[in-house]
């Protein structure tokens, strides 16, 4: 409850106050010095049955004392109280040592704390209404609240009752009955607050719905604040509403009264066996009905589990059959699987060969280089300084804006041609037109109502346009994203997608490197068409076969290692023919030949780059 030190007003009136209001009780500076003290086991008293009954015993002993003694008008006796005792001196214990004084402190302590609860008691039942808990060392005790208002109404409307209290000592092995107080609720004191208060012993503080109550200290209320009147019920609709209660409850009596009459006549009367009789054979048939239907269902089931295991038998043999002809098959195609695994291998590490081979002559057809006396990563495509996605007042002194569209559509053709080979789809498609060359944007979000919109320009817009420059410049971001995605596809990671020709240098320098041997290109090539011309033009050869070898050699010119070495033979067979056909000797192509070609012996013309020159001395 509230322990606030300001005064307040008690919300209930002194005849309002019933068992059913309080929730809670408190003890206050507890003394051992009662007389007369019942003793009673402590094992019978921590048990809820054995305690009961003890509470039982002790309240029939104190029912037996004489009605004067108990009567309202001393409620609290004050002789049962012990009176306070004077302050001990402890100037006694000036001079003895620690060990005595703790001795004496904790003795002291033992001697003024201890175990309690207490029962609850009306005067119209044999059974206490309420047992508190068992609260432990303490010489003031705060209880647990509780709820009386579900109980009967003879118990919820008293307003008298009776408290009797049990404690136990530390160093005792039993209870004593301590404390009993028979209480009007009526006359207690009302105190609101617990602060600033000198309690005498085995003071008890009541906690009801208003507030706190105490009969050792005077009634202390405010003073009635000024307020505007508000209209109430009348003293007849009181009344009608504790009529409508009073009607209420003794139509629940009546009702009690009447069913303990009706057990009364049943008990009194004889019983007739047929009834029970016809009611036991009509149940015993309705189970027995009951019994057949679920014998049929029974055997219904039956025979549906006999159909699907025979249904199951038959499936199992049949996917029976079924695995022996595919274990039949594993067994006839193991041999072939590691054909085929190894089969496998070799031509994926011909796609590797292969894609190194042709990232190798990409690097040769579109040649990046260094700028010299430039700054670091500064590099040109084709002859054609590109700078690293930065085009401005600075750049445009050294670099036209033709040249730059034009680098960046051979960079453009290179990227596009890359995701062919490298076998990875640029998420931005470009367009190569040379240096009119353009990017899609089919990710983001752009207003479809100018589909040609997504489309940006690889080159620089003409006339200055702040909207066409902002196009050109995010075109070439794209351009850089392709790039990047590109590297990522073969596992590396770019430090700056702004680096355009860096990266692109590194991803072609990183895709052509490797330790493993590189397939070399079919024999042919130019000196193989101009030999195939020429062949036709021979006496002794027909130019069909010499039309149809050179075709088939340049037909055959991007296929695998194992092809190269048939046409190797072809290329052999074509070369002795012509030099027979010529009268030129066997060892090399000379200026009088007869062959015509526009370059001499001393230019080695090749499309190789890296290692993958053409063997023209065979």
């Amino acid at each position: 409850m509230s322990t606030l030190s300001e005064p307040r007003r008690p919300r209930l009136l002194p005849q309002n106050r019933k068992l059913r209001h309080l929730k809670g009780l408190s003890l206050r500076n507890l003394s051992f010095a009662p007389p007369n003290l019942q003793t009673a086991d402590d094992a019978a008293i921590i048990t809820s049955p054995k305690k009961l009954g003890k509470v039982r015993e002790t309240g029939q002993l104190q029912a037996s004392r004489s009605s004067d003694s108990l009567r309202l008008d001393s409620l609290r006796a004050d002789k049962r109280r012990p009176k306070a005792q004077p302050r001990r001196s402890s100037l006694s214990l000036a001079h003895a040592n620690p060990a005595t004084r703790q001795k004496n402190l904790e003795s002291l302590v033992e001697s003024s704390v201890g175990d309690v609860f207490f029962s609850l008691h009306v005067a119209d039942c044999d059974e206490p209404v309420y047992i508190s808990e068992i609260r432990t060392r303490s010489a003031n005790f705060n209880f647990q609240f509780f709820d009386l208002s579900s109980q009967e109404h003879c118990i919820t409307r008293s307003c008298i009752l009776t408290i009797r209290i049990w404690c136990k000592r530390p160093q005792q092995a039993s209870w004593v009955f301590l404390l009993e107080e028979l209480i009007d609720l009526r006359r207690l004191n009302f105190i609101g607050t617990l602060i600033d208060r000198r309690f005498p012993p085995n003071a008890l503080i009541f906690h009801l719905e208003d507030g706190l109550y105490s009969f050792d200290f005077p009634t202390r209320a405010a003073d009635r604040k000024p307020a505007p009147l508000v209209a109430t019920s009348s003293y007849n609709a009181l009344m009608k509403l504790a009529n409508l209660e009073s009607s209420v409850q003794d139509a629940i009596d009546t009702r009690h009264r009447i069913v303990q009459q009706i057990n009364e006549i049943l008990d009194e009367s004889p019983a007739d066996p047929a009834p029970a009789a016809d009611e036991t054979v009509a149940l015993a048939e309705k189970f027995v009905s009951t019994q057949r239907r679920a014998n049929r269902a029974a055997e219904k089931r039956r025979d549906d589990l006999r159909k699907s295991l025979q249904t199951r038998r038959e499936a199992i043999a049949q996917g029976r059959r079924a695995q022996a002809l595919a274990d039949e098959d594993i067994a006839n195609n193991t041999e072939k699987l590691a054909a085929s695994i190894e089969l496998v291998r070799k031509t994926e590490q011909r796609i590797r060969g292969q894609r190194r081979r042709i990232c190798s002559e990409l690097c040769g057809i579109f040649s990046i280089t260094p700028i010299p006396n430039a700054p670091p990563l500064s590099f040109q495509i084709c002859n054609l300084p590109l700078p690293n996605s930065l085009y401005d007042a600075a750049t445009a002194k050294v670099i036209n804006e033709d040249v730059l569209s034009a680098a960046l559509g051979l960079v453009a053709m290179l990227v596009r041609h890359l995701q062919f080979y490298l076998s990875y789809p640029l998420p931005y498609p470009l367009s190569g037109h040379g240096s009119r060359s353009h990017v899609r944007d089919d990710i983001s979000h752009i207003p479809e109502n100018q589909p040609q919109r997504r489309d940006f320009p690889l080159y620089l817009p003409r006339g200055g346009s702040t909207i066409g420059q902002w196009r050109f410049e995010y075109g070439w971001f794209l351009l850089n994203k392709n790039i990047e995605a590109l590297c990522a596809s073969e596992g590396l990671k770019v430090v700056d997608i702004r680096h355009t020709l860096p990266n692109l240098k590194y991803l072609l320098y990183v895709c052509s490197a490797g330790t493993d041997e590189v397939p070399a290109r079919k024999r042919g090539g130019v000196r193989g068409l101009w030999a195939g011309r020429l062949k036709g033009r021979a006496a002794g050869v027909p130019a069909s076969l010499a039309d149809g070898e050179s075709s088939s050699s340049a037909a055959e010119s991007l296929r695998g290692s194992m092809d190269s070495e048939m046409m190797n033979q072809h290329g052999d067979a074509l070369r002795n023919a012509v030099i027979k056909v010529n009268g030129e000797r066997e060892d090399g192509w000379g200026n009088d030949s007869g062959v015509g070609l526009p370059f001499g012996d001393d230019v080695k013309f090749t499309l190789r780059t890296k290692g993958l020159r053409e063997s023209i001395a065979q």
